[in-house]
């Protein structure tokens, strides 16, 4: 097997300090000192690619787009080129994903979000003067970005490798992004940027969809059982919306706020801001993704391990979002916080009602 590995280095960038995306946020998120969250995601990758597929034959771009991963995972790969410059661009992920394909790659292993989904998209699309016009080389992505609107994504880096090294057939898949200046006005209007072959397993997760349903019931719920004393940690997101409303105030729609004995501590706090809030009890409320199940690891980073390991989880969400999704999901950068998340919790449903869930 040939594989093409690309890394976007600064996907995701921007995520735990509350910028809600990275592009034409780099330099404001290093300055609010964001940690690179893409290369962690792509040694476990190519960690678990090695573990299941040792004698794959590995292309790659230099430092720090994929050379240093791939070299950290055991692999001895072929580095077609470098990128130009100290900040890497989408004409870098364009060069390397068209030269994987001059050498005949059987799939493109990304590591990005979804607007390094596109530029992969973009540049297989792209006929090169030595490929073959009627090529579908697939592509696969490894989630790092804050959104994750696409169908080309694996659930995890552990589940990109398994679907790399074990897939036997293709299909079309859309490639979705957003404008992040909207997204951060609380606007989300999903685009479709491409259509992609993708390898078909069922650890791919599907687009995101929206839950249907009044919430209203549960909010209220959730309001009138908050306890004195307790920091309430409140996700993203139109359900967790209604909640916010519900104890009086108008939330940040698509970011993360502190409420605790009437007062608001925080809005659309960053990790180091929410983590300097917590108090002694607290309480994160959190709503899945419709459509994927995610409730934590796309759209709410700044939930991050250390702020989930100070407080107990409560999930909201529809009983017609639960319908669509089947299953709860978890990807929060920390293998040992996911497998302690998973198993049966309850999610609240209604004003009392509550339903059991899963967490895969």
């Amino acid at each position: 097997m040939r594989i093409g590995v690309v890394v976007n280095p600064i996907a995701g960038l921007g995520g735990r300090v509350g910028l809600k995306g990275t592009d034409g946020k780099v330099a404001e998120a290093r300055a609010r000192g964001a940690e690179p969250r893409a290369p962690d995601r792509a040694r476990r990758a190519l960690a678990e690619l090695a573990s299941r597929a040792p004698d794959a034959t590995l292309f790659t771009w230099g430092a720090p787009m994929g050379a240093e991963a791939v070299r950290e995972a055991g692999f001895d790969p072929a580095v077609l080129g470098t990128p130009d410059g100290d900040d890497t661009t989408a004409a870098d992920t364009h060069r390397a994903v068209r030269a994987f394909v001059e050498h005949d790659v059987d799939l493109v292993l990304f590591v990005g979000g979804d607007g390094t989904a596109a530029d992969v998209a973009e540049a297989l699309s792209t006929p090169n003067a030595n490929s073959d016009p009627d090529s579908k080389t697939p592509m696969l992505g490894v989630p790092a970005g804050v959104k994750v609107y696409s169908s080309v994504f694996a659930v995890s880096p552990e589940d990109a490798a398994v679907v790399a090294a074990t897939f036997t057939r293709v299909e079309e898949r859309e490639v979705m992004d957003i404008d992040e200046d909207e997204y951060r006005a609380g606007e989300v209007h999903p685009e479709l940027r491409a259509v992609a072959w993708v390898p078909v397993a069922e650890d791919l997760q599907s687009s995101k969809q929206t839950g249907g349903g009044s919430v209203e019931a549960l909010a209220e719920g959730v309001a009138q059982g908050t306890r004195e004393g307790v920091t309430y940690v409140l996700g993203p997101g139109s359900t967790v919306g209604a909640v916010k409303r519900a104890l009086g105030f108008e939330g940040s729609p698509l970011g993360v706020d502190l409420w605790r004995d009437g007062e608001v501590l925080v809005r659309d706090g960053s990790e180091a801001e929410i983590l300097d809030a917590l108090g002694e009890e607290n309480v994160v409320v959190v709503s899945p993704i419709g459509g994927q199940g995610f409730v934590f690891g796309r759209g709410n980073p700044q939930l991050s391990p250390a702020v989930i390991r100070q407080c107990d989880v409560q999930v909201v969400a529809s009983r017609s979002k639960l319908d669509d999704i089947g299953v709860l999901r978890v990807d929060t950068d920390d293998p040992d916080l996911d497998e302690d998340l998973r198993g049966w919790t309850r999610v609240r449903v209604g004003r009392v009602e509550q339903r059991m869930m899963e967490i895969v």
